[in-house]
């Protein structure tokens, strides 16, 4: 072999020569500056796999141009290698210098130090210097497929519009950027609407590198000399103009370098009237357009200072990822925003606003949806006012927690509403709800219980369908689980429900919950339903054996019992507290359907008021009740009831056996009557009416002086 020519031989070592020609395929690898050498001293040879490193010395014609420190200087640390980057991305040091070549051959002389030094990969490929510590740009095609794996990925991780931004911004600056500027459309459309009225972006998030690090303060006007917020580069509003630069850039989709045509005359619509100066000269900002799955939805800008190297062709195609990548993550955010939306709109109009006064009971609810991503679930709870004072207590659970459940649950409790309004009995208003869940579908079940308090009788009657059973809370502390038939759940079909009659003391209170409270991967339902009886009766020892617990606090209380894996199920919890309606309090007497009975009424209603010391009402009192009365009368077959009920106010109830409902009417001047509805709607506080299935009670109330 000709000794003046060498060899090469493939090697896994990617570390060319120092001062190799940047043109030179494997000086496009270098990563770093090779450690310097003494005058005339060799490096040992790197050998394939299996074979013996020639000695030092050695005059084979190889052996320089596979040179690297070898076994002999393992002592020395190599104080010239950088760690590797975070991300997965090398951060290459800028402009260090590097020591003479070794000799090609023994007979070639070494070139002194200060003649020859190693050139900065930056300044080989610009030009221009790049100060110590400055971040310098990928090199490598395997440096950017690194990166934008990294940065997708930190990308994806975001759930919601502003945790995707932020990971594009952080994700960017430093690595591939010195700052960006994310603007959105105003307002993002979602899915497949169409957007209406102007193109309007909004800036959304900016990034820089900390002023620490940014020395040159590359983004800011000359007129500013000292550093600022990057909100100062870019205006809050920009409206894209049809047919401007900036909507036929936003049209094109792909990056633009903004030293183009196009991008320059797109800059002052998107930053701004003379921001534009602000943007660093040449190819460093790459203005990229943001395009969701059917339309532009914004735009990024990535900007690089002066003390960089600028930006080159393939890192278009990076930005062009990173765009893409936010883009579909921000339309997908929208659209998981608008769906969480709905559920919420859906499960609160599902569920009462606001639960009603009652009288003789007090109220407290709370739901609880299975977790924060959905926010939707077949649980419900109602309290529904009853003729008589009384009221309909009801808890649900339709089974699933998707939209469907909470659909059919909706559906359920509107039925409930209705056949409680017609004072149905419960184990009638369970047989009933189970038609409907059939009607809607053969898998559609459902657990439900259904129980009436009557405030005067103190007593509560209570039927079930498949539910866990209620406790009651007793004033002296003691919590009991009332023994109710279980019955079988909604939806089965071909099943009769038994309704049992329950005291309800004064003073005591109710929980009425779903499966969710007391049922998880934990616990089985009959041990959460104890811990639910021993957490009552510990609170309620709180507060002493004469006073029950507020309502507000003992459902806070019953809720913290739930520990971090008890969060299985949807949980709706309805508590209600007994005041009842002392006998005292109440007047109740039955008149003949005979013309005699409007001023029957009015005697006895005077009387009343005398003995519970409320005249100043008698006025009142004997005008309405003896136009109810007289209404009632006229058309009614069997007795008529009167009955005056004394609370925080004054309730006085008509009921006859005529199902027909009255309604207020402007009576015609020629009219004989018609007025008698009309005076009870000016003077009463409220009035109403209600069909019963045995007829029908008109009531009205009015305020106590």
């Amino acid at each position: 072999m000709d000794s003046t020519r060498v060899t090469e031989h493939p090697t896994s070592f990617d570390r060319p020569l120092t001062g190799a020609d940047p043109t030179d395929p494997r000086g496009a690898l270098t990563r770093t500056p090779v450690e310097p050498r003494a005058s005339g001293s060799a490096l040992p040879a790197q050998g394939r796999a299996g074979e013996t490193p020639p000695t030092a010395g050695t005059d084979s014609p190889g052996a320089f141009e596979h040179a690297q420190p070898g076994a002999e200087q393992a002592a020395e640390p190599d104080t010239h290698r950088p760690r590797p980057a975070a991300e997965g991305v090398p951060v290459q040091p800028g402009g260090v210098p590097s020591g003479p070549a070794a000799p090609a051959g023994p007979d070639r002389r070494a070139v002194p130090e200060p003649e020859r030094r190693t050139v900065p990969e930056p300044e080989r490929r610009t030009g221009q210097p790049t100060a110590p510590g400055q971040p310098t740009p990928m090199r490598r095609d395997g440096d950017r497929l690194r990166f934008v794996g990294a940065a997708t990925r930190r990308i994806a991780r975001g759930m919601d519009l502003d945790e995707i931004v932020m990971g594009l911004c952080r994700a960017t600056v430093p690595t591939f950027a010195d700052a960006i500027l994310v603007y959105l459309r105003e307002p993002l459309p979602v899915g497949d609407e169409r957007p209406t009225g102007p193109l309007v972006l909004r800036l959304r998030r900016t990034d820089r590198i900390p002023a620490e690090r940014d020395t040159e303060g590359g983004f800011i006007p000359a007129a500013q000399p000292e550093p600022s917020e990057l909100e100062a580069v870019g205006s809050e509003l920009c409206e894209v103009r049809p047919g401007s630069a900036l909507a036929e850039v936003l049209r094109g989709v792909r990056p633009v370098f903004t030293d183009t045509p196009a991008a320059s005359a797109a800059l002052p619509e998107l930053l701004g009237d003379g921001r534009e100066f602000a943007v660093p000269d040449g190819r460093r900002a790459i203005l990229a357009p943001l395009r969701g799955r059917r339309r532009v939805i914004g735009a990024a800008l990535f900007l690089r200072g002066p003390e960089r190297v600028a930006f080159e062709a393939d890192d278009l195609l990076v930005a062009a990822q990173l765009a893409t990548h936010s883009a579909l993550g921000i339309d997908k955010a929208v659209l998981y925003g608008r769906e969480a939306y709905i559920a919420d709109e859906l499960q609160r109009t599902m569920l009462p606003e606001n639960l009603p006064r009652c009288t003789g009971v007090r109220l407290a609810s709370r739901y609880l949806p299975a977790a924060e991503t959905a926010r939707v679930g077949g649980d419900w709870y109602d309290a529904i006012p009853l003729p008589g004072s009384r009221v309909a207590l009801v808890v649900g659970d339709v089974m699933g927690h998707s939209m469907t459940s909470a659909a059919i649950m909706g559906q359920l409790r509107t039925t409930a509403q209705t056949l409680a309004g017609l004072d149905l009995p419960p184990q009638e208003v369970l047989h009933h709800l189970d038609e409907q869940a059939q009607r809607l579908g053969t898998d559609r079940m459902a657990t439900c219980l259904y129980a009436v308090y009557d405030p005067v009788s103190h007593r509560i009657t209570v039927a079930n369908a498949g539910h866990p059973p209620p406790v009651l809370l007793h004033l002296g502390g003691h919590a009991e689980v009332l023994r109710v038939p279980a019955g079988a759940p909604i939806g089965v079909g071909g099943v009769d429900f038994e309704a049992v009659e329950l005291d309800a003391p004064a003073g005591a209170t109710l929980l009425l919950y779903t499966d969710g409270l007391v049922e998880s991967r934990l616990r089985d339902v009959w041990t959460g339903i104890e811990q639910l009886r021993e957490r009552l009766a510990a609170t309620a020892q709180l507060t002493g054996p004469d006073h029950p617990p507020p309502l507000e606090a003992l459902c806070d209380e019953v809720l913290d019992m739930l520990g971090p894996g008890d969060r299985d199920d949807d949980i709706a919890l309805l508590a209600a507290r007994f005041d009842g309606i002392a006998p005292s309090d109440v007047a109740y007497w039955f008149l003949e359907p005979e013309d005699a009975a409007p001023g029957q009424a009015r005697r006895l209603a005077r009387r009343a008021l005398a003995r519970w010391g409320m005249e100043d009402l008698t006025d009142a009192v004997e005008l309405l009740v003896s136009e109810v009365v007289t209404n009632a009368v006229r058309y009614a077959s069997r007795p008529v009831t009167l009955r005056l009920l004394r609370t925080d106010v004054l309730r006085c109830e008509v009921g006859d056996d005529v199902p027909q409902l009255p309604r207020l009417r402007q009576a015609r001047a020629t009219d004989e009557g018609g007025r008698g509805l009309y005076l009870v709607n000016r003077l009463a506080r409220r009035w109403g009416a209600t069909r019963l299935s045995t007829g029908k009670v008109v009531w009205f109330e009015l305020n106590r002086g």
